[in-house]
């Protein structure tokens, strides 16, 4: 029986999961969705000002 990880690292050799890998690099180089990641962060840790 496959792993989990196995199973991620399958899909992510996957076309499809190639096609999803790059299509989330390019919205994480997206400044407004850098800064509501930033903000997500801070408040997990507990820093809001």
């Amino acid at each position: 029986m496959a792993t989990l990880m196995d199973r991620v690292r399958a899909y992510l050799r996957s076309p499809k999961g190639r096609a999803n890998m790059e299509k989330a690099k390019q919205l994480a180089r997206d400044p407004r969705n850098q800064q509501k990641a930033r903000r997500l962060l801070e408040r997990f840790r507990g820093r809001r000002h």
